[in-house]
C-alpha cells in the first residue's frame, strides 16, 4: 500500500489478491467500470492461481494489501499468528468442493481414498483443510492422511494424470470443464460447513485505510449484488470464465454475495475455530480469544 500524503490530489493505492475464478467476478467488474478510481482509490487486483496459501505469504510478505479469500484458511493463519483482520464475509453460501481422482484409476467412492495421496496447493490451502473435513467426516486417521504441495489447479491436474496423487479437492464448478475433458474424474462432492469466502486485510493497512477498506468492500457488495440480479450474468460468466451455461446458472442459483457489513461474522467463525481445534489444526491456545484476534 502506498502511504496517503497531505495532497488530496494523491490517490490511495492498493493491492488486492484473489482467485481467478468467476467468484470474484464482481472485483473484475467494479475495476473495469472505474468504480474504485471515482473513490480515488486505485486498485490493483493479482490473479492468485494459488489459492488461499499463497495469499496468505503475500499478506504476510506485504505483495498484497487485501485477500479475497477462503474462510478457514485465513482464520487458521490469523489464530498462528499472521498479521491481518477479516473485514467482512464475501460470500455467504458455502463453497463446493468437488473430489476429484486420475480419470483411469479403479477409485470408485469416497473409503477407496483413504491412506491415498491428496495433492493440495499449498499448506493450510483450502484443499488441504477440506481435505482433512472430508478424512474427519469418513472416520480416517487423519494423521495417516499424506499430502504433495502441487501450487495450483494446474498442478493438481497434472498430479492425479500422472499419479502423483491420486486425489484433489477444488472447487467444482472451475474444475467442470477439466472432468468434461476426461483430465480427471468427480467422484463426489464435499461442502463447507460455513461461508466461503471472507474479505481480510494486513493489520498495517486496516490501521491507515480503514474507511477506505470499508467503502471498497461496499463498492464490490454492490456490484454483486447487480451481478446476481441481471439477465445476462449467466452468460457473461460462461463467457469469461469457460464454464458451462447450464453449470453457471446452478451456481448462480446457489451462491450469495454477502449485502451486509457484519453478517454472518461472529457466529460463521465460532463454526470455524470449533472445526479446526477439533481437527487439531489449531491449539486450544491459539484458539483463545478468537474473536478479538480475528476481526477488526
Amino acid at each position: 500500500m502506498k502511504n496517503k500524503s497531505s495532497n488530496p490530489l494523491d490517490k490511495l493505492r492498493l493491492k488486492v489478491g484473489g482467485v481467478p475464478e468467476h467468484f470474484n467476478l464482481p472485483w473484475r467488474l467494479a475495476i473495469e467500470e472505474g468504480l474504485f478510481r471515482e473513490q480515488n482509490i486505485m486498485l490493483h487486483w493479482s490473479d492468485m492461481s494459488g489459492g488461499t496459501g499463497q495469499m496468505i505469504k503475500g499478506l504476510e510478505t506485504g505483495s498484497i494489501d487485501v485477500a479475497v479469500v477462503l474462510t478457514e484458511g485465513i482464520t487458521k493463519a490469523i489464530l498462528q499468528g499472521l498479521d491481518a483482520s477479516i473485514l467482512r464475509v464475501y460470500v455467504s453460501s458455502p463453497l463446493c468442493w468437488g473430489i476429484h481422482v486420475p480419470f483411469h484409476s479403479n477409485i470408485k467412492n469416497i473409503q477407496d481414498l483413504e491412506s491415498k495421496q491428496f495433492a493440495i496447493s499449498r499448506e493450510a490451502s483450502g484443499s488441504h483443510l477440506m481435505a482433512y473435513v472430508l478424512g474427519a467426516q469418513n472416520g480416517w486417521d487423519l494423521k495417516e492422511m499424506h499430502f504433495q504441495i502441487v501450487g495450483d489447479i494446474y498442478g493438481g491436474l497434472w498430479a492425479l494424470e500422472n499419479n502423483e496423487a491420486q486425489a484433489f479437492l477444488w472447487e467444482k464448478y472451475t474444475t467442470n470443464p477439466y472432468v468434461e475433458q476426461k483430465k480427471c474424474r468427480r467422484i463426489n462432492e464435499i461442502v463447507t460447513p460455513w461461508s466461503s469466502f471472507v474479505i481480510a486485510a494486513r493489520n498495517d493497512v486496516i490501521k491507515d485505510a480503514l474507511p477506505a477498506l470499508n467503502k471498497i468492500c461496499d463498492l464490490v457488495s454492490t456490484r454483486a449484488e447487480a451481478l446476481k440480479n441481471s439477465k445476462r450474468s449467466a452468460e457473461i460468466i460462461s463467457w469469461r470464465y469457460n464454464i458451462d451455461l447450464y453449470q453457471v446458472k446452478q451456481w448462480l442459483r446457489q451462491t450469495e454475495w454477502n449485502n451486509s457489513e457484519a453478517k454472518g461474522l461472529e457466529a460463521q467463525h465460532r463454526e470455524v475455530v470449533a472445526y479446526l481445534l477439533n481437527l487439531e489444526l489449531i491449539s486450544e491456545n491459539e484458539a483463545k480469544d478468537w474473536k478479538e484476534k480475528l476481526f477488526t
